[in-house]
């Protein structure tokens, strides 16, 4: 049996996903971090995912080090790399982490990269392989689900393609973690999204001291 397709984001009370938008090439390059600009961008990112960078779960998988915080966060951080068998990202989000991420990718699962670029599939160790898809959100995630198996397919973000996946009717569920932290202008999650065609039912709830953490289904109206 096929699993589900689902997204887990962090996001602030106002409803932002990420900071207003900066070159990936500037926030990831050494001369880029005397720029104020990518300075309150790094700040404002990292106040966001405050919750998740003391987790054990989390230190190990981008081998940070040994040690780290046990508890709800930490078994909704493993929870959600557990049930996932294959990623769906943007272009965006790609570029961003090729710059940030370990050699070792932390995904050590297949990656379908949603591009209008020609790229021949990039593996890293650990069982990390990026596939670059040309042809529309809908391909990739026939080539995610067919290489999840029964397990689930993470639509990685970032928020624009997340909006895609929401419109078409292909998300089942998704997870928010709601982080106390407001940022008044930036990437919103729900910005293009077209509210009259989605239905949504709350799952779960579930609150740790630094976030809570809120599930839906999905339907259609």
């Amino acid at each position: 049996m096929a699993g589900k397709v689902f997204f887990s984001v962090t996001m602030s009370l106002d409803g932002f996903t990420a900071p207003d938008a900066v070159s990936v090439e500037d926030v990831f390059s050494p001369g880029g971090q005397d720029d104020p600009r990518v300075q309150r961008w790094m700040a404002k990112w990292s106040e966001l995912q405050a919750w998740l960078f003391p987790q054990r779960f989390f230190r190990e998988n981008l081998k940070l080090g040994e040690g780290g915080e046990e508890g709800l966060d930490n078994d909704i951080a493993r929870a959600t790399y557990e049930r996932t068998g294959a990623s769906v990202m943007g272009k965006r989000m790609f570029d961003g982490g090729e710059l940030a991420w370990p050699e070792d990718a932390p995904f050590h699962t297949p990656v379908y990269v949603v591009t209008h670029t020609k790229r021949d599939p990039w593996e890293r160790p650990g069982g990390t392989t990026f596939r670059f898809v040309n042809d529309g959100i809908e391909n990739a995630l026939l080539q995610a689900r067919e290489a999840a198996g029964d397990r689930d397919v993470r639509i990685a973000g970032g928020a624009e393609t997340i909006q895609q996946y929401l419109n078409s009717g292909l998300i089942d569920e998704f997870s928010i973690t709601l982080s106390p932290v407001l940022f008044g202008t930036g990437i919103r999650l729900f910005d293009r999204v077209d509210a009259e065609r989605i239905l949504l039912d709350q799952a779960r709830s579930d609150a740790s001291s630094r976030v809570t953490h809120l599930t839906y289904t999905v339907g259609k109206r």
